[in-house]
């Protein structure tokens, strides 16, 4: 029995919701950031996955996750009256970035639950592999 293909797709789900967890952070970290090396306010950065076949015996049935492409969010810009902001124009408007603190936080959440599921599917693939082993004392 091949347990290797269970195991890729733990790891790979485990490698998706931590890159997951990385882009929450950076916005989070950046939610007030007006001015970036590209110019103008910090966009909101989105995570995109794929699935791919997790060997050739599963083509259809077993998939692992795969970061696609982090993508920002174009519409993620907020107009905010504060004239005394040194990046405000001359009618004292400021694009600000538009992150959501709450909704990072549920992202936040749902992003660590998936990866808590992950490690109980790779600790229990990892117990039926033991199991089988001992079956052959």
């Amino acid at each position: 029995m091949d347990f290797m293909p269970a195991f890729r797709v733990c790891a790979s789900g485990l490698a998706a919701q931590r890159a997951k967890m990385d882009v929450i952070i950076s916005n989070l970290a950046n939610a007030n950031t007006t001015r970036t090396p590209e110019g103008g306010p910090y966009r909101r950065k989105i995570v995109v996955f794929s699935s791919e076949p997790a060997g050739e015996n599963f083509d259809d049935i077993l998939r692992i996750v795969k970061v696609e492409d982090v993508v920002e969010d174009k519409e993620s810009v907020k107009m905010v009256f504060d004239p005394a902001h040194p990046d405000a124009n001359s009618k004292g408007i400021v694009a600000m970035p538009g992150i959501n603190t709450v909704t990072e936080m549920a992202d936040m959440i749902t992003a660590n639950r998936a990866y808590e599921a992950c490690v109980a599917a790779f600790d229990a693939t990892k117990n039926m592999a033991l199991k089988a082993l001992e079956l052959g004392r």
